[in-house]
């Protein structure tokens, strides 16, 4: 092999690895993921399982993507990560098949916590206002459950750290929460006559804004 060959090589190289760290930064634009989070969830592959050899991968969830221990991210199809509500810092293994195909398996999930929020549409994105925060979730999810903006969703989150994504776990859709409130019977007390009469609450706040007349 020439020296011309090996300077060639090396040029390559740097240029992948340029090419790499460009795209790494473009994701996290995308994704919203802080260098700070994105460190922990690289440290958290690295401690998992040890090297990796073949055609397989292991690495973090970060709520969007897969991340390994060397900060590369694989994406996942969001009909997976929805349907099997997987929670940011989950750690997933990737197969890559002889014929390219890529198969995901979750393989060492974080202890989850469950909270409650309200659907909300936030510069384009869906999101669930929850804890005085908001929670990115998935677009799968928000279509798989047919939530609608103002629908009360639980969802999943980590126990431990901060999140910026959450997993949607269920959807209760906002006209059955007024029609269990329609519904539910009227608390009475007794006046200064000893009759009873039925005690007035104020509606709950809407989530939807009424159209102007």
């Amino acid at each position: 092999m020439t020296d011309d060959t090996l300077m060639h090589i090396q040029e390559l190289l740097e240029s992948a690895q340029s090419s790499l760290k460009t795209a790494s930064a473009l994701m996290r634009d995308l994704t919203g993921v802080s260098d700070a989070a994105r460190e922990r969830l690289t440290s958290r592959a690295g401690r998992m399982s040890g090297p990796v050899s073949g055609r397989v991968v292991e690495g973090v969830f970060d709520g969007q993507n897969m991340v390994d221990a060397n900060g590369q991210t694989y994406p996942v199809p969001a009909n997976y990560a929805s349907k099997s509500k997987l929670v940011e810092g989950d750690g997933m293994k990737l197969t890559i098949t002889d014929e390219g195909k890529f198969i995901y398996k979750q393989i060492a999930p974080i202890e989850r916590r469950t909270v409650r929020g309200v659907l909300i549409q936030e510069d384009g994105q869906y999101k669930v206002l929850a804890e005085g925060k908001s929670f990115r979730v998935l677009l799968a999810s928000v279509t798989f459950y047919r939530a609608e903006v103002g629908d009360q969703v639980t969802i999943l989150l980590p126990t431990a750290g901060e999140a910026h994504w959450g997993a949607v776990e269920a959807v209760i859709p906002k006209h059955l929460l007024d029609a269990s409130a329609a519904a539910a019977p009227a608390e009475t007390v007794a006046g200064d006559d000893g009759e009873l009469s039925p005690v007035v609450e104020e509606a709950p706040p809407r989530t939807r804004k009424k159209k102007e007349a």
